[in-house]
C-alpha cells in the first residue's frame, strides 16, 4: 500500500488590482509584501499562481519575501467560473439574482471554467504520496478559492457563490490520511494593517 500524508493547501486572492485589472496598486503590492512576509514561518515547497498579471505579480512578490520556494504558473489556478448551477439547483428566493450576477462573466469564463475547476481539484487537492506533509500556496481568485472552501465543506456544487475572500487574505485547508478535509482558517487578514484589510469586498460586506 502506498503512504500518504498530509496536504496543507494555503490560498490567497491575488492583491489589490487596478481599475483596468493589469497590474497591482501600491496597495496591493503593500499586501503582497505583507503576505509574503507571513508566509516565511510556513514550509511552502511551491507557489502556483494563475496567469493573469495581478495574480502573477502578487505571487512573485510574496515569493520574493521567501527563501528559494518554485514559482509554477497555472491555468487551474486562473479567472474562472468554476461551476454553472441549473436554476433548479439554486434557492428560489435567491435563483434569479445568482443567474443574473453569473450571466455577467465572460463566456469564456463560464465555458471553460467547470473544465479547469474539475481539475484544480485534482491538482490541489487531497493527500500526498510519502511521509511528508506538504505544504503549497495558490495565489488565484475569488471563485476558485470559493469552489475549493465549498468541496473542502462538500458543499453542494453551487454554494462557492456567496463565499467571497479579500485581496491577500489567507486561507489554509488540510487534507490529512483518514480524516475529512478541514478549513482551519478562513479569509485572514492579520498580517495586514485596518486600511489594507477588506479590499475586494464592497462596503456592506466589511465587518
Amino acid at each position: 500500500m502506498t503512504e500518504t500524508a498530509a496536504r496543507y493547501l494555503y490560498l490567497a486572492r491575488h492583491g489589490e488590482a487596478s481599475a483596468d485589472e493589469t497590474t497591482l496598486t501600491e496597495n496591493g503590492r503593500r499586501q503582497a509584501v505583507l503576505l509574503g512576509e507571513r508566509l516565511r514561518s510556513a514550509p511552502l515547497t511551491a507557489i502556483h499562481h494563475g496567469p493573469l498579471p495581478r495574480a502573477r505579480q502578487t505571487a512573485e512578490l510574496i515569493g520574493a519575501q521567501l527563501d528559494g520556494v518554485p514559482l509554477h504558473q497555472s491555468e487551474l489556478a486562473g479567472d474562472y467560473v468554476p461551476h454553472l448551477p441549473a436554476k433548479e439547483e439554486l434557492p428560489p428566493d435567491a435563483a434569479d439574482a445568482l443567474l443574473g450576477f453569473l450571466a455577467q462573466a465572460p463566456e469564456e469564463e463560464r465555458s471553460q471554467g467547470p473544465a479547469l475547476a474539475r481539475e484544480a481539484l485534482a491538482a490541489f487537492t487531497g493527500t500526498v504520496e510519502g511521509d511528508q506533509p506538504r505544504h503549497e500556496l495558490v495565489v488565484t481568485h475569488n471563485f476558485l478559492i470559493g469552489w475549493l472552501i465549498r468541496a473542502a465543506l462538500d458543499a453542494p456544487e453551487w454554494r462557492w457563490l456567496g463565499i467571497n475572500h479579500s485581496n491577500a487574505a489567507l486561507t489554509v485547508i488540510r487534507y490529512a490520511p483518514g480524516r475529512p478535509s478541514s478549513v482551519l482558517i478562513c479569509n485572514d487578514m492579520r498580517h495586514l494593517p485596518a486600511e489594507l484589510r477588506w479590499t475586494g469586498f464592497p462596503p456592506e460586506l466589511r465587518v
